[in-house]
């Protein structure tokens, strides 16, 4: 069992910056096993992928929309996945959600395949 909690959302200017966070707890497998996604959804849509890391932070996936300005890392003995997020857009604006995952590589663009999933953080662009 994994437990997810995202915070460093907020309200940014076009341009901008925020570092999301997504700190961990398991009473199970170990963090370091699980993959990490970050996902999106805002009002009205139906949640998107954002970006992936794999279980020791080698592999990152992004998606296209996001590529070049987003970057992930982790830090497996802190438990934490950190999502950077620089020049932001208004189209950026959503709630963003961490996820955890042991599924194979190919599949963490797949909402339905992460387990277990944050409250989710607000982050809000203004044009």
């Amino acid at each position: 069992q994994v437990q997810l909690g995202e915070s460093g959302g907020g309200l940014v200017q076009a341009g901008g910056s925020l570092r999301l966070s997504c700190a961990a707890s398991s009473s199970g497998r170990p963090f370091r096993h699980y993959h990490v996604g970050w996902f999106r959804q805002a009002p009205g849509k139906e949640r998107e992928f954002v970006a992936a890391i794999t279980r020791d932070g080698a592999g990152k996936y992004y998606a296209d929309s996001v590529k070049g300005r987003f970057t992930l890392s982790r830090s497996n003995p802190e438990n934490m996945v950190y999502l950077q997020m620089n020049n932001l857009k208004p189209e950026d604006t959503a709630v963003y959600y961490c996820a955890a995952t042991t599924v194979v590589i190919s599949s963490l663009a797949d909402l339905t395949r992460y387990h277990y999933w944050g409250q989710g953080t607000q982050v809000t662009v203004a044009s």
